[in-house]
């Protein structure tokens, strides 16, 4: 493996995106995640009329953290 060092990603970025766009936000954090929580938004969305969606935006916010801290881990664990 390269000497090289990989870049860790910032747990305060992946929130602020996370808040602010929502699923598109969570590309950031999980590319996977995000088009998973892409199509349930949209499906509660369309199913609630659109007042059911703080639940998916509060699990994208979690799933921001727990994909950057997932993320951030294997990249330490491999510098070392």
């Amino acid at each position: 493996m390269s000497s090289q060092k990989l870049p860790t990603k910032s747990l305060v970025v992946a929130i602020l995106l996370a808040i602010f766009l929502g699923p598109i936000g969570l590309f950031y954090a999980s590319v996977i995640g995000a088009l998973i929580m892409l199509v349930i938004t949209a499906i509660v969305g369309f199913i609630t009329f659109g007042f059911g969606l703080f639940i998916p935006y509060i699990s994208v916010i979690l799933w921001a953290i727990i994909a950057v801290n997932s993320y951030n881990k294997k990249i330490i664990e491999l510098a070392e």
